[in-house]
């Protein structure tokens, strides 16, 4: 061989080896990795293959249940019906969707959601076609399934609310959960889970809400579920008892909203005509109502609005918290339409507002009972101080008049309350001064939150030199104590407030706080430990003669709303607030009465009373807006719910002798 070959042979054989050489590092490697992957790691893959083998799933927890003082459900949780579709086993979506409209009611807006979701989802995920279906057409889809490829019937749970708007300010409501109130917690991301909005929902929601419960599923590769297994099943959430009676509540509710007026069912002839004179604002108010209320001239009216609080005067319990109008929380459960919303926040009644805790209303006479309580602890005045009033008094280059054009003549404290006289509070105002005065309110809780279990309160206003210096940059003047004295001018209160200086007139002068929410170590009744307002007996006992007056008395502002039983009889006290004042050309063209005028400019209406006279336990403030004079309209209705308490009883004191509740539906 020549030694050009010989060169070129070595050549080869160098670069063959070390080409084997190179192959069998590299495979070396594989195999060593192979083996890391397979044998060292084995553990770790296995666990990876698993879990990705099976999802883990969230069982949303039940909700707790709110009940009254009773055990009555006021939220519970029902069966919730919903229809679902599988696009890979329904064939033509839109084929299946209108066989499913000729069994069902469903808009086109979710047909058109429905195949937009069919186009973005597997084959193999469900859709929702429509949810928050009844049992009858549950029953209808149910019957016609093997005409319905890839329909099928799920069921969960929903909230409902079984006395609708009659608690609704008490209870609040659910909702789905909006992208700002996400906080990480995965249970809040599952399409079906809700929390609360407002109310009791809302204060104790994640009491209520419970502990999720888990469960795998075992997939495919490409998500299919192919089977569930067994998990943990989640923690209810706790109950809440409150200390609300729900019988009082009803007829509280009821009541408010008949003002003045008779109910009569709809289809009575007497609502048909009325409904058919009404305007066409009327005729929305009372759309879908199974009642009607008729005035004395057959004219359907709308509801009343306004609040409505009764409380145990010893603990504070609060037996009734109504609001008018209300609205039914069930509709924000399975989702508000666009239309209901703007009705709602439309509405000039204000269904929204929890008039009971948020409406801020001037107290009127109502105010009264603080203003004489001030100028008895100053030594000002006595039971006996007599003044005269002839119909006004003038302060400076103002006069400041009273209710009763002619005036009332000489009067004494217990013959003022009985009568409402305005000039001698305004006497007595002027003699005790604004900063007395507002130390008084405050010890009765005017001004002030009261920190009831409930979201949105409103503390209102008890103004002060302070204040008004502060807010407007002025020195306080003599007639705006006046008008003080009157519960007009700056002065604001809430029904809650009203009925929380009621029963702290009436228990001996103990500051009770008013709560809706059982104690877990208590019972509704049990009495706390109360501190005192330092009242002297002798005083308090001089406002309870006064306020007995007013129902008793041969010439009290609400002697024609006396429950006339002995040993039940109430006290308390009538209250109209001007909301628009008069005008000269008004007062010339003989625009005075209420009625004559547009709602919105006619009287707040209001009164606050306790009963028994004898043996107090049952204080109620009662605001009807715009409903004119206390006497007439705020004064009945009182007198008809604090009746239904001693009545219905919810104290548990002693029911010997005593009937059913009168039902309220005479005027």
């Amino acid at each position: 061989m020549k030694p050009v070959d010989q060169e070129a042979q070595r050549l080869v054989t160098r670069r063959t080896l070390m080409l084997g050489g190179g192959q069998l590092v590299l495979f070396g490697a594989l195999a060593s990795r192979l083996y890391y992957l397979q044998v060292v790691e084995a553990d770790k893959y296995r666990l990876l293959s698993r879990d990705n083998q099976f999802n883990l799933e969230l069982l949303p927890p039940i909700r707790g249940r709110i009940l009254d003082r009773n055990g009555l459900a006021l939220a519970d949780n029902q069966d919730k019906f919903r229809v679902e579709l599988v696009s890979e086993q329904t064939g033509d979506v839109m084929s299946v969707l209108t066989k499913l409209r000729s069994i069902i009611t469903i808009p086109d807006y979710d047909v058109r959601r429905v195949l937009r979701e069919v186009k973005r989802k597997r084959g193999f995920v469900p859709v929702t076609v429509v949810e928050n279906l009844g049992r009858a057409e549950i029953s209808r889809v149910a019957a016609n399934t093997p005409y319905l490829p890839g329909v099928k019937i799920e069921v969960g749970h929903g909230r409902y609310y079984p006395f609708a708007a009659q608690a609704v300010h008490v209870t609040g409501y659910v909702a789905a959960v909006s992208e700002s109130e996400l906080t990480g917690d995965p249970v809040l991301e599952l399409p079906d889970f809700r929390i609360g909005k407002s109310g009791i929902e809302k204060r104790l929601d994640l009491a209520m809400r419970g502990t999720a419960g888990q469960r795998q599923v075992e997939v495919n590769a490409i998500g299919r579920i192919i089977r569930k297994l067994p998990g943990q099943p989640g923690q209810p959430g706790a109950d809440t008892t409150l200390t609300l009676d729900m019988r009082l509540q009803r007829l509280a509710h009821r009541r408010l909203e008949q003002g003045t007026a008779t109910w009569v069912p709809a289809d009575d002839p007497r609502a048909l005509k009325a409904m058919e004179a009404a305007s066409p604002m009327v005729r929305r108010h009372l759309a879908g109502r199974d009642e009607i209320p008729i005035d004395a001239k057959g004219r359907a009216k709308p509801p009343e609005s306004g609040g409505v609080v009764v409380m145990d005067i010893h603990t504070g319990a609060i037996l009734a918290l109504v609001s008018a109008p209300g609205f039914d929380p069930n509709k924000f459960s399975g989702g508000l339409s666009v239309n209901d919303w703007e009705e709602l926040l439309s509405n000039p009644r204000a269904p929204l507002t929890n008039k009971a805790i948020a409406g801020q209303y001037s107290p009127g006479s109502t105010f009264k009972m603080v203003v004489c309580l001030a100028a008895l602890e100053a030594g000002v005045a006595s039971a006996g101080t007599r003044m005269f009033c002839k119909g006004h008094i003038d302060v400076g280059d103002s006069r400041f008049h009273c209710w009763q054009k002619h005036g009332h003549g000489a009067l004494d404290m217990i013959g003022a309350i009985e009568r409402s006289c305005d000039v001698y509070l305004y006497e007595l105002a002027k003699k005790v001064g604004i900063d007395r005065i507002n130390a008084m309110a405050q010890r009765f809780g005017l001004g002030a939150l009261t920190d009831i279990d409930l979201g949105g309160e409103r503390r209102g206003l008890m103004p002060s030199r302070e204040w008004k210096l502060a807010t407007q940059g002025t020195r306080w003047q003599v007639g705006e104590t006046l008008n003080t004295g009157i519960g007009q001018g700056f002065v604001l209160t809430t029904p809650l407030q009203l009925a929380t200086m009621t029963a702290r007139l009436a228990n001996g002068g103990l500051a009770v706080k008013p709560h809706l929410v059982t104690p877990a170590e208590t019972t509704p009744d049990d009495p706390a430990e109360v501190p005192g307002l330092a009242i002297a007996p002798a005083h308090l006992a001089v406002i309870a003669k006064g306020m007995a007056a007013v129902t008793t008395g041969p010439l009290g502002t609400a002697r024609r709303a006396a429950i006339g039983r002995d040993n039940w009889e109430m006290a308390g006290k009538t209250g109209t607030v001007q909301v628009k004042r008069i005008t000269l050309a008004e007062r010339q063209a003989g625009i005075l009465r209420n009625e004559d005028r547009p709602w919105r400019d006619r009287d707040h209406s209001l009164f606050v009373g306790f009963a028994p006279i004898d043996e107090p336990r049952y204080a109620a403030a009662v605001v009807v807006e715009h409903g004119g004079s206390g006497s007439s309209m705020a004064a009945p209705i009182a007198r008809d719910i604090l009746l239904g308490a001693l009545q219905l009883d919810p104290l548990s004191r002693t029911t010997a002798g005593r009937a059913a509740p009168d039902q309220p539906d005479k005027a």
